[in-house]
């Protein structure tokens, strides 16, 4: 029973790794990213809320006045997952269009 059960898991992995080649991931590349890091529904989520408190850090210190972001992309390189990084997760979420304009600033400082 649990050798079967393990030959499924493995076949199921199995066959997502070639879904993932038959999925054109350039239009995807955060997904993908989450996919081969392996992330959980709540490891995404709290990303997703990581990125609308930075969001909303970033509108308030736009509305201050400030210019650099560079203590914000500190505060959200400290807040993010460890199996994501920085620059990888940037990006990824720039090309997918994911708060494109808090990911255009933070690229600003890992280019």
């Amino acid at each position: 029973m649990i050798e079967e059960m393990w030959a499924r898991i493995e076949r199921l992995e199995y066959h997502q790794k070639l879904l993932l080649e038959l999925v054109d991931m350039a239009e995807h590349p955060f997904t993908k990213l989450i996919i081969r890091k392996n992330l959980g529904r709540q490891e995404v989520s709290d990303f997703l809320e990581l990125c609308e408190r930075m969001n909303n850090k970033l509108q308030e210190q736009k509305a201050e006045g400030f210019l650099n972001f560079h203590p914000l992309l500190k505060e959200f390189a400290e807040e993010l997952n460890k199996k994501l990084e920085v620059k990888e997760t940037v990006q990824s979420c720039l090309q997918q269009s994911l708060y494109v304009e808090l990911m255009t600033e933070f690229n600003k400082y890992v280019s």
